[in-house]
């Protein structure tokens, strides 16, 4: 059984600490920058609230040493890199892993549904998370618009990056749906250029992405 967790709001509809996913989206979905982050209990959720968004989510300070570590010292939240809301945030939901894959692209700003696949019969998160990429890259491309796409898998970044995936999911008749589209997918990748920047979305400093399914 998944662990509860508490989702402290700092800025959004009605500030505060929620015990729910849910609850948080409901506080913070089309508020303009909200600030928001999970915790593990809720004696440390309530710290983070009196504490202020300012002071818990400048994890820029902890520098480890060196001159690396020296320059994060100096780090203050206001120059720390902020989010483009003027994006598409896009994400998976997996019900197994393997399992049925849905996804979809929202408006980080407001949170609106801008596409949504699904449900796939048989796939894995980074598949789904790589579909949802270039499904967001092809849109785009279509509105002829240069936003950014954000997304809060590495493995899916590094894999449009190379224009191909690794996985070991294997090729049958029950993941057949999901390969169709990951094979159009590459294909697409391979026949499109795109100047859009695609981003990974810091968690730890910005909460869930906005596209998040909440299956927390």
């Amino acid at each position: 059984m998944a662990a509860s967790k508490f989702y402290v709001v700092w800025v959004g509809h009605k500030p505060g600490v929620y015990r729910s996913w849910a609850e948080c989206q409901a506080q913070t979905n089309g508020y303009p920058q909200a600030k928001f982050k999970s915790y593990e209990s809720e004696g440390e959720a309530r710290q983070a609230l009196e504490k202020g968004w300012q002071k818990s989510l400048n994890f820029a300070a902890k520098g480890t040493g060196g001159t690396q570590g020296a320059a994060k010292k100096s780090a203050t939240p206001e120059s720390a890199p902020e989010v483009d809301y003027d994006s598409i945030s896009v994400d998976v939901g997996c019900s197994g892993n393997p399992g049925i894959v849905e996804y979809k692209g929202v408006d980080t700003r407001t949170g609106e549904i801008i596409f949504y696949q699904g449900p796939i019969s048989k796939g894995t998160n980074n598949l789904g998370e790589f579909l949802a990429i270039v499904h967001a890259l092809a849109y785009l491309q279509k509105k002829g618009s240069k936003q950014t796409i954000y997304t809060d898998s590495v493995t899916a970044l590094s894999w449009i990056r190379k224009k191909e995936v690794s996985t070991n999911l294997v090729r049958d008749a029950s993941t057949a749906e999901i390969w169709t589209l990951v094979d159009r997918a590459l294909k697409w990748l391979h026949t499109n250029s795109y100047t859009n920047k695609i981003a990974k979305w810091d968690t730890k400093k910005w909460g869930e992405i906005k596209a998040d399914f909440g299956r927390k």
